[in-house]
């Protein structure tokens, strides 16, 4: 029988002191944004019953969950999403609260779809929700984090560096529309969807082509094309001669406008074809993406039904950022290194307890404090770690070298 003792399983991994510092680098970073702007940490379960993920609206198919079984035989599941148990928290523990609220978490999701074969199946996320508001600041404001952590990135290391980013903009409001007035299976749905999301131009036209040539078809071939700055607003003004789509069209073109004011050299990108496989989002939908790293850092959107299907009916709004890929991109560029010790003890036998309240009382000072486990090679191993002090504690008495004389 072959054992997994030497392993990780499929797209997880372990993460090495370079890497664990970078990831610290970026949780800081968002973690100060988030705090600065009013949101407040919660923390959820890594674990939650499936029926927080198997709502009537189905947002996460089955075969994508990890599931356990609890000591009563219920069915719980590895948490895959952040949103939806917050959702769960604020519908339940914060009913009573005053509204707005605004919330940040940063905690790791366990996703197995089947098309991240190869990809990371667990991913370090940090987020915010903002609860209880559709007004178009609350959009303005989640939008406006997500700038200021792609504009951050890069800049908190000692020799900063510039990272390009951009951040794009969509609606699915106007797909959704679309849909609700094509004639298909919800198999073939889901497929037009997945088609469009990946602008596989090719296998989209050869799906219409199975369900004849009409206004919707037409508008679903044209949706993945309009992408781009101002000018797509024109452009889609031409495919949708529809009162309800332009209406979603001059909406966005008013926060398309408002977001680039907001910081002039932000290279922001309106996406028609945004259409996030998560879909319980029901209005603006937003990708950020860093230079060098091929998939979107940052997702979000409005979901103004979610929280009704746990009973309780408020609108929200929210984005989270991938951390392991933003660290992956500082990484890129800078390495960081161990801090060396402030004071390396060597303590001569006996006198451990002495050395043990030596290094508590330097500790309470701020220093870093190693003990020496071979006090023979004390002086090379401080030089080889760059410590620049060792104490020897002898009885009692105390004496100090400095290792760079």
């Amino acid at each position: 029988m072959r054992r997994y003792d030497l392993i990780t399983p499929e797209g997880t991994r372990d993460f090495l002191y370079e890497e664990c510092a970078l990831k610290r680098m970026v949780e800081t970073r968002t973690r100060q944004i988030f705090k600065s702007m009013g949101y407040t940490r919660v923390i959820t379960p890594g674990l939650e019953f499936l029926d927080v993920f198997n709502l009537n609206s189905r947002y996460f198919p089955q075969e994508e969950l990890c599931k356990l079984t609890d000591n009563k035989g219920r069915l719980i599941v590895v948490r895959p999403d952040s949103t939806m148990p917050i959702a769960r928290v604020v519908a339940t523990r914060m009913k009573d609260a005053a509204l707005p609220l605004r919330l940040y978490y940063t905690q790791p999701v366990w996703n197995f779809a089947p098309s991240l074969k190869g990809k990371s199946t667990e991913v370090n996320q940090t987020g915010i929700e903002l609860i209880g508001s559709s007004a178009r600041m609350a959009d303005v404001e989640v939008i406006s984090a997500a700038l200021s952590v792609l504009s951050t990135v890069g800049k908190d290391v000692p020799k900063p560096f510039p990272v390009q980013y951009s951040l794009e903009l969509g609606d699915v409001r106007i797909f959704r529309e679309l849909m609700h007035r094509l004639s298909a299976t919800p198999s073939l749905k889901e497929e037009i969807r997945s088609l469009i999301e990946a602008k596989n131009y090719p296998a989209l036209n050869d799906v219409l082509d199975q369900l004849g040539n009409n206004p919707i078809t037409s508008s679903l071939r044209r949706l993945p094309t309009l992408f781009g700055g101002e000018e797509v607003f024109d452009r889609a003004a031409e495919v949708f001669r529809d009162e309800r789509i332009q209406k979603i069209l001059d909406s966005m073109k008013e926060l398309y406008r408002t977001v680039c004011s907001i910081r002039k050299d932000a290279n922001v990108i309106v996406d028609l074809g945004l259409v996030n496989k998560t879909d319980y989002y029901t209005g603006l939908v937003i990708k950020g993406y860093l230079e060098g790293y091929g998939e979107e850092v940052i997702s979000g959107g409005r979901y103004d039904m979610l929280l009704s299907e746990f009973g309780y009916d408020v609108p929200a709004v929210g984005m989270a950022v991938n951390v392991d890929a933003v660290a992956a991109v500082i990484g890129r560029k800078y390495t960081p290194h161990p801090a060396p010790a402030d004071v390396l003890i060597v303590t001569e036998e006996g006198c451990e307890a002495l050395a043990v309240q030596k290094a508590e009382e330097l500790r309470e000072q701020g220093l870093c404090v190693e003990h020496a486990l071979r006090p023979e090679d004390a002086e090379d191993y401080a030089r080889s770690r760059n410590i620049p002090k060792v104490l020897l504690i002898s009885g009692t008495q105390t004496k100090e070298v400095d290792i760079h004389e």
